[in-house]
């Protein structure tokens, strides 16, 4: 089952988000299209996989929100339907466990460190190693938003694998889209 974790350096960690202002909020317009990418197929979701938004702006703690696509509902492929979702996570209360905010979404204190402690990810590099030339990928992905990764991020991540999807700096839901399908092309045996 694979699964994308973003860091959304500034995005908001409270349900103060205006859906008319996504953008504003931190970009989470940037982890909306993540979301989307993560699971929309054409007239279908792919049920298989499990995204994590690891929010680090205001207000503090950072929080990490799980959306799952075995169980999630009132998903729809837009922008909006997607901060919506988040919205409502952000606005239940919750502490160091995950937490039911709805349908196959989730949410509790904390950030990438801890979720690192849980999750062997790779990391999406562009000098990482070509999924194409890869003999096996990994079941987890950690992206940045549109930030690079910190200094600290960088220390966390120090001893995971490194892959890239291509020769060029792409945008986080590119890079989901781009890897998923490869993930496609491999589990289908399609060449």
């Amino acid at each position: 089952m694979p699964s994308f974790v973003i860091v959304g350096h500034h995005a908001r960690t409270d349900g103060g988000i205006s859906l008319n202002d996504l953008p504003g909020a931190g970009r989470m317009d940037v982890l909306c299209r993540a979301v989307n990418a993560s699971f929309f197929l054409s007239h279908d979701l792919r049920r298989d996989v499990t995204c994590y938004l690891v929010l680090c702006g205001e207000p503090k703690p950072p929080k990490t929100v799980k959306l799952d696509g075995a169980s999630i509902r009132s998903l729809s492929p837009d922008e909006r339907s997607a901060g919506a979702l988040i919205k409502k996570a952000l606005s239940t209360i919750c502490g160091s466990e995950f937490r039911e905010a709805g349908d196959g979404i989730w949410v509790r204190n904390g950030g990438l460190a801890r979720l690192l402690t849980e999750i062997p990810v790779a990391v999406l590099d562009e000098e990482g190693t070509d999924i194409r030339t890869a003999a096996a990928l990994p079941g987890a992905f950690l992206l940045s938003d549109h930030e690079n990764f910190t200094g600290e991020e960088e220390t966390l991540t120090r001893d995971c694998p490194r892959y890239s999807v291509g020769p060029k700096c792409l945008h986080a839901d590119h890079t989901i889209t781009v890897l998923s399908n490869e993930l496609d092309r491999r589990s289908s045996g399609w060449k």
